[in-house]
């Protein structure tokens, strides 16, 4: 790895790291489901911009495109459908909350 490369990498892998630490935050300590997803959205471009990143330092940039050109593909999917949930939930409980879910459930026992 050359110097140049670790001059480019060290400041991206920081911010990198604290997008990281963002969005586990978010996934993890809200209890809104759309804070959680825009937390696991948070998580995924710290990844994409992780291999755009790694891509570029190792040479490989033809090989990191394609990975990330992939990797939005199959976010753009998955959040679709968990925003779809997300809304059923919605209309069924009126309600955003992941505490309230666990009540709804226990009353129609």
């Amino acid at each position: 790895m050359s110097i140049e490369a670790l001059q480019i990498f060290w400041p991206f892998s920081i911010f990198i790291v604290i997008l990281f630490i963002i969005g586990v935050y978010y996934v993890l300590v809200t209890y809104n489901l759309i804070r959680a997803l825009l937390g696991l959205e948070i998580l995924i471009k710290a990844v994409t911009l992780l291999l755009v990143v790694a891509g570029y330092v190792s040479g490989h940039v033809a090989l990191a495109q394609s990975l990330v050109i992939t990797l939005i593909v199959i976010e753009v999917v998955a959040i679709t459908v968990a925003v779809g949930i997300v809304i059923g939930i919605h209309s069924h409980t009126n309600s955003l909350d992941s505490r309230n879910l666990l009540e709804k459930h226990d009353d129609n026992k």
